[in-house]
């Protein structure tokens, strides 16, 4: 609060921040409370915790500013300081230090300029009026302990449903979303059939009618008939 007074009272003025932003958010400071704290004597804690802002940045760039909360806390207990870890973090962040990440960045897509762009089958309508009328596929990844899971999900677009999915140590974008699409369809008519009285007549394996060889691309990969 008082540093957003701080922001704009130039602008607007004291007492007309505090009337409007009292009005729409119960608790906020009145104009003679943040008068209060600007003249009040910074407390214990205060004047510590610009000490210890003040310590954290001198050990920060001593060690090339790579440093996390983990290390930086024990660095500062090996400086006499005692201090804790989220005490260590929350003066972090308050001081805008933060370690550098392990790892090397993952992306899930590469684009090749020279290669055909997939035809866009909707126009970008991503709009459905009944289920299983049109379904989109996407490949995301997730962090786990030990290392990058690679997820393929398949979902309905009327009803924003996750109809298939599909997991994989790897990403090959010629299998992962096939193998999505196909626990998806399997899905799908394993419903009908407990479902309904009839028996569905499926033209599948897709993976028997499309193998592609190398990127996959957005074309007919088969169809599935009903009667």
């Amino acid at each position: 609060m008082i540093a957003f007074i701080d922001t704009y009272r130039d602008q607007f003025g004291v007492e007309l921040i505090c009337r409007i932003l009292r009005a729409a958010i119960p608790g906020f400071l009145t104009s003679r409370g943040y008068r209060a704290v600007r003249t009040r004597p910074p407390s214990d804690r205060e004047i510590r915790d610009e000490q210890l802002i003040a310590d954290l940045r001198t050990v920060h760039q001593q060690n090339y500013s790579v440093y996390g909360v983990k290390k930086m806390h024990r660095a500062m207990r090996r400086r006499g300081w005692q201090v804790g870890r989220e005490q260590t973090r929350r003066l972090m962040r308050k001081a805008g230090l933060r370690g550098v990440q392990r790892g090397k960045p993952v992306f899930s897509t590469v684009t090749d300029p020279a290669d055909q762009r997939p035809a866009d089958l909707v126009n970008r309508q991503f709009k459905a009026s009944t289920p299983n009328r049109l379904w989109v596929a996407d490949i995301t990844f997730v962090r786990t302990w030990q290392g990058f899971c690679y997820t393929a999900f398949v979902t309905d677009v009327c009803t924003r449903k996750i109809v298939g999915w599909a997991v994989s140590a790897t990403m090959l974008t010629q299998d992962l979303p096939l193998q999505a699409f196909n626990h998806a369809v399997a899905i799908e008519f394993r419903s009908i059939a407990v479902g309904a009285s009839f028996r569905p007549r499926i033209t599948i394996p897709i993976a028997d009618l499309y193998r592609p060889t190398g990127r996959a691309r957005d074309r007919p990969i088969g169809r599935v008939a009903r009667r």
